[in-house]
């Protein structure tokens, strides 16, 4: 099962020798640096919450299994800042839904969040236990430049603090930083982030993309917008236009039709096992 290989995979990560920046164990495939946005294949798959059709959302074995199975090129955790200052992955703005406790996430400290389980689905395929949601330096040291990360900034103010912690360990290239909001997208862009930019289907309807193309690398826009919204968002002049959130190939078909290069998907590994349609884009998971 997922949850016996994620172990041994760990043990495997920490014997790879010399350490990089931030004392994480460097991996022998970095050959001299990390994975970066220029690894990304034509067509990127990215794995929405870890995948969370598949694994427990925003969690470490998620993320560890989807990273190992090899479906998604990018892994996306949303992340949010504890009282004091502490950034943990969490998506809701309370503990009720996903934890075995309630009330809000911003009021913990990290001592508290040390008390907090991740309920798994139990819908989910395969067997998950409770685990305490990592934080992001964990979720950094662990898969930080052995795979593509995007983080979605739940609390714009921890962009200062999250840009330091790329820093410090040579990330900068490797993590994307992602918002709703264009403003946040330009203080990423301004602290050297890689700026991600995501937008609903109404939003889209009255959005001029091309305003932000100097400052965006990465359009993250929604499946169920109309035609004409997706394609001004492919000729806007931002480099990758990418729709979220794509769970079938039925969708994911359309969008790539339609000219985007990439999707977030909450079943990786529905889409990256189910060939493109004959006269599309061919799909590649690696």
């Amino acid at each position: 099962m997922v949850t016996t290989t994620v172990p041994v995979m760990l043990m495997a990560l920490a014997l790879t020798g010399h350490t990089g920046p931030g004392g994480a164990p460097t991996p022998l495939e970095w050959r001299g640096g990390p994975l970066t946005v220029d690894s990304l294949s034509r067509v990127t798959y990215t794995a929405h919450r870890g995948g969370a059709l598949e694994v427990p959302e925003n969690s470490m074995s998620g993320l560890m299994a989807t990273y190992l199975r090899g479906t998604a090129q990018v892994l996306d955790v949303d992340f949010r800042m504890l009282r004091d200052g502490t950034l943990v992955a969490m998506h809701d703005k309370t503990l009720d839904r996903t934890t075995n406790m309630t009330g809000r996430v911003r009021a913990l400290t990290r001592k508290d969040w040390e008390r907090v389980r991740l309920r798994p689905d139990p819908a989910l395929p395969g067997s998950w236990r409770a685990e305490r949601p990592p934080t992001v330096d964990e979720v950094l040291d662990r898969l930080g430049g052995r795979v593509l990360l995007m983080l979605e900034a739940k609390d714009p103010a921890s962009l200062p603090v999250l840009a330091g912690k790329l820093r410090a360990r040579g990330l900068t290239r490797s993590v994307f930083v992602n918002s709703n909001k264009p403003s946040v997208a330009r203080q990423a862009h301004e602290l050297g982030l890689l700026a991600q930019l995501w937008r609903s289907a109404k939003q889209l309807r009255s959005d001029e993309p091309s305003r932000w193309r100097d400052f965006v690398d990465v359009l993250d826009v929604n499946h169920e917008a109309d035609d004409k919204d997706l394609v001004r968002a492919v000729k806007s002049g931002i480099k990758r236009v990418w729709a979220h959130t794509v769970n079938t190939p039925k969708e994911r078909d359309r969008v790539l039709r339609l000219g985007c290069d990439g999707v977030l998907t909450d079943a990786p590994g529905l889409l990256t096992g189910t060939p493109a349609r004959s006269g599309q884009r061919q799909i590649s998971s690696g």
